[in-house]
């Protein structure tokens, strides 16, 4: 293994954290009157930077570190995921923008409230919230552990603790005063960070081959690693799969989430939000390609010793946990600078999804909860609830760095690789707001007081659905290897049942 940060690596490391401390000083100087201003930009973010921040928000260090992963070990198949998403932000723009705007909506559960009244908004933003500390506090996580392994070569609980206060500082930097606008123009920095570091990983990885672009294609080809799509039932990431609960998950992502679409309400109108999202989209892509081709090239490095030179043993393993390929290789062969310039990558990845989700989570807590039950026993003005909002930051900022230091006990019990842990953890709260949000838009039924049991019976559906909880011998008797996009299924199915049991009143 390398030795620890070169002073190379170092100059790279504290450039880029001279960078945010400058931008986040600039970008906190955006004038916040109201609440509109600190939670979606007085919607006069221009369309390109929206796009951007949504690109950068939809990739964490998940992506960064799971992507090569997946195509090491198997195909190109994961990139049917960002087919599919590219699905579900069809239907968001066309289906939910246009109504959230037709309403003014700071937050996406207003709709609900419209629907099937007040509670209906509080309780999904309860959901949201439930779902969103799981979820990113696991996100949190992977960037924290992919960074104690770079700069204290450990792994240990101490140092995992302070990678995740690096990450979470930088995230306070920007969201805290600036809130959505500060927000979103850091995520364009960071996107330009964690994509640059991926090219020049992939430039590296290409040069420490010594063959031909031809032979490199021919040579995968042979081993079957460049498979796109899977027409197989029990796939991950089967077309089935793709085109049912990788389909309700991304819709959920897009529209239904908070996180992203916060990002969409923050334009001057609906029809640049809409240019927003399929702009994001068609830039996501090429960045998953972009970390598919590096898994591809990493498996070329290790297995095929004829092209690299190299002839030795890969044990993915680091203080007796199992790491992905990537951080294997930066671990074992990244040279000085590089180094450096990956771990920013990671940071960068790390931030965009961290600070995001604080003004989030925060807008759909002093909109949909704290502000209503304020209003309702006094007078406040708007400074009032913009002082409450930046608490709110801080409040999340605290709860997510728990949450993620609880994931790093959580994930070593269920033994789960990375994309999928991070991915799987939303499934818990997308379902109820999946069936929830169906019934809302497509039927006339539900009522207010179905809405908690269809929430409750998404989020314990995929729960009784974990291997871990059916037991090895139970699954083994039922033949059950559900994976996540048959967990949001199921989970989705359930609530819209639910609230299709109770007629369409208050």
């Amino acid at each position: 293994m390398n030795s620890a940060f070169s002073t190379l690596d170092w100059g790279v490391f504290f450039t880029y954290f001279l960078v945010l401390a400058i931008t986040s000083v600039l970008l906190s100087r955006v004038k916040v009157q109201n609440t509109r201003d600190y939670f979606v930009g007085g919607n006069t973010v221009p369309m390109f930077a929206v796009a951007m921040s949504v690109l950068a928000t939809t990739q964490s260090a998940a992506t960064f570190l799971g992507g090569p992963e997946y195509s090491y070990g198997a195909d190109l198949t994961f990139l049917g995921f960002y087919l599919s998403s590219f699905l579900a932000v069809l239907i968001v723009t066309k289906v939910l923008i246009p109504r959230f705007y037709a309403i003014r909506a700071v937050t996406v559960y207003e709709l609900l409230e419209q629907r099937y009244g007040a509670s209906a908004k509080q309780q999904a933003g309860v959901m949201f919230l439930v779902g969103r500390l799981f979820a990113s506090g696991a996100r949190l996580y992977i960037g924290a552990l992919a960074i104690s392994m770079i700069l204290f070569l450990d792994i240990t609980p101490e140092h995992v603790a302070v990678s995740i206060g690096i990450l979470i500082t930088g995230a306070l930097a920007y969201a805290y005063f600036g809130g959505v606008r500060s927000i979103i123009f850091s995520d364009i920095i960071q996107a330009i960070t964690f994509i640059g570091a991926g090219i020049a990983v992939l430039v590296y990885l290409y040069m420490a081959l010594h063959t031909d672009f031809s032979a490199i294609v021919s040579t995968l080809q042979a081993d079957n690693k460049l498979r796109v799509l899977d027409w197989s039932l029990s796939g991950g990431f089967s077309v089935w799969a793709l085109l049912g609960g990788w389909l309700l998950l991304n819709i959920a992502a897009y529209g239904l989430d908070q996180d992203i679409t916060q990002r969409a309400l923050t334009c001057k109108n609906a029809k640049e939000a809409q240019s927003s999202m399929m702009l994001s989209i068609y830039l996501t892509i090429p960045v998953a390609i972009l970390f598919l081709m590096i898994g591809l090239l990493l498996y070329l490095f290790y297995q095929h010793p004829e092209l690299s030179g190299l002839s030795t043993e890969v044990v993915q393993q680091f203080d007796g946990e199992k790491i992905t390929i990537f951080m294997y290789y930066i671990l074992h062969e990244m040279p000085e600078g590089m180094r450096g310039l990956v771990t920013v990558g990671a940071v960068a990845a790390a931030l965009s999804s961290s600070n995001s989700v604080l003004g989030a989570m925060a807008s759909v807590a002093i909109e949909d909860l704290y502000k209503p039950w304020k209003q309702k026993r006094s007078e406040a003005e708007e400074m009032h609830f913009v002082k409450a909002g930046r608490n709110a930051v801080l409040l999340f900022a605290l709860a997510l760095s728990l949450m993620a230091m609880l994931s790093y006990y959580w994930q070593r019990y269920t033994e789960l690789p990375l994309l999928n842990f991070a991915l799987g953890v939303m499934a818990f709260a997308y379902t109820g707001l999946l069936g929830i949000f169906g019934a809302a838009l497509f039927t006339k039924r539900g009522s207010s007081t179905a809405v908690p049991f269809a929430l409750l019976g998404g989020f314990l559906t995929v729960l009784l659905l974990q291997p871990y909880l059916l037991g090895s011998t139970l699954e083994a008797w039922l033949d059950l290897k559900l994976g996540f996009a048959w967990q949001i299924l199921g989970g989705t199915a359930v609530a819209f049942g639910i609230m299709m049991t109770a007629k369409g009143r208050h």
